[in-house]
């Protein structure tokens, strides 16, 4: 992708408001360290991390902007730091995360990841002064059949697990809300996206993969995975930020032209199995071992899933700018630096300038 393109992206976003859901959360805090260094005024709403170390702790974010401890299933409580704030852009990031939690607290996964999502799109709705709104769903959100073909945008929405039916779900409400409210009446741009698996340094959730490898090299203990030939579309955190506020910034511009939904992933060839990245994040460390579970006492989890991604290269013109290795390689440099004791803020801030400059 042309860093023209990404350039003049940021500068829309100097001296404006922008309103985070999740900014506490591992994406959420990349995107909020990113918008803040470029100048914008920024509010994040969030519950506090829920991991330790945490990302958001890590990058001081407290003291860079505007740090609101909420549930976003407090609808009252959304609304009215919105509505204060009067944000121009939006970004909906807020949601419980994962696949194996969501079948130990359906409940809870559900009520976050919808009734949440209304009530952030009801509090869009109502509030004049966003122009610009971006509701991060997942690719879990269609049916997957397990095909070879990327999933594109007017696929089926589905989900065999809660955290995936739940995210499905908020798409169709999504729709809903775009064609019922934000097309007609007092236009707002409003896009709904769908990445792939999300990489990268700061992420410490318990049950993924790239953090779990961290905690068994640091703890020198194997490395446990359950799926070692299931394929998912590895991408680094940077990648479908950098599609989020082009996609942000375009929404300003011309919200007839780019509402609806897109797809953030890598291509096709960058598809690698869970082994094959567990492996390179070991090679990149020097050590550590893998052991395969015993994958039938587990969850139903997918074993191919990858997203096709022209509308976003052909309209957007956004492109992946790290193929897989370069991915492993900067996720795998973060995590060591930090292990030894370098500053995680002042490591995040070079990765940032070298992918956006």
């Amino acid at each position: 992708m042309d860093k023209i393109i990404l350039q003049n992206a940021l500068n829309s976003f100097k001296g404006k408001k922008v309103f985070i859901t999740g900014h506490t959360g591992f994406k959420g805090s990349w995107l909020s360290y990113i918008l803040n260094k470029v100048g914008a005024e920024v509010m994040g709403y969030a519950l506090n991390p829920i991991d330790e170390p945490s990302h958001f702790n890590m990058l001081n974010l407290s003291s860079k902007i505007h740090h609101v401890v909420g549930d976003v299933r407090d609808a009252a409580k959304l609304d009215d730091a919105m509505h204060k704030f009067k944000p121009e852009f939006v970004f909906h990031l807020a949601a419980q995360a994962l696949v194996k939690k969501s079948y130990d607290d359906p409940v809870n996964t559900f009520d976050t990841n919808i009734m949440g999502s209304v009530n952030l799109l009801d509090s869009v709705r109502r509030c004049s002064s966003v122009l610009s709104l971006v509701y991060i769903t997942s690719d879990k959100c269609y049916e997957n059949v397990e095909w070879i073909w990327g999933y594109r945008e007017n696929d089926r929405l589905g989900g065999h697990d809660p955290y995936s039916a739940s995210k499905g779900a908020a798409e169709i409400i999504f729709s809903a809300y775009l064609r019922s409210f934000f097309e007609s009446g007092n236009l707002i741009g409003a896009a709904s996206t769908r990445a792939g698996n999300v990489i990268g340094g700061g992420d410490w959730a318990i049950d993924r993969l790239i953090p779990d490898c961290i905690r068994s090299i640091d703890k020198n203990i194997p490395i446990e995975i359950r799926n070692p030939l299931a394929t998912r579309p590895w991408q680094h955190v940077l990648e479908p930020l950098s599609g989020y506020i082009l996609l942000s910034a375009k929404l300003r511009e011309n919200p007839k032209r780019y509402s609806g939904s897109w797809n953030f992933g890598p291509s096709s060839s960058e598809v690698r199995t869970v082994n094959e990245v567990a492996s390179k994040i070991l090679d990149h460390f020097g050590k550590g071992k893998i052991k395969v579970t015993d994958a039938r006492k587990q969850h139903h989890e997918a074993m191919l899933l990858q997203l096709n991604c022209d509308k976003s290269h052909q309209i957007l013109k956004w492109e992946p700018r790290w193929n897989v290795e370069e991915t492993l390689k900067h996720t795998s440099e973060w995590y060591k630096k930090v292990l030894d004791g370098e500053s995680a803020e002042e490591i995040t801030k070079l990765q940032v300038d070298k992918y956006f400059n």
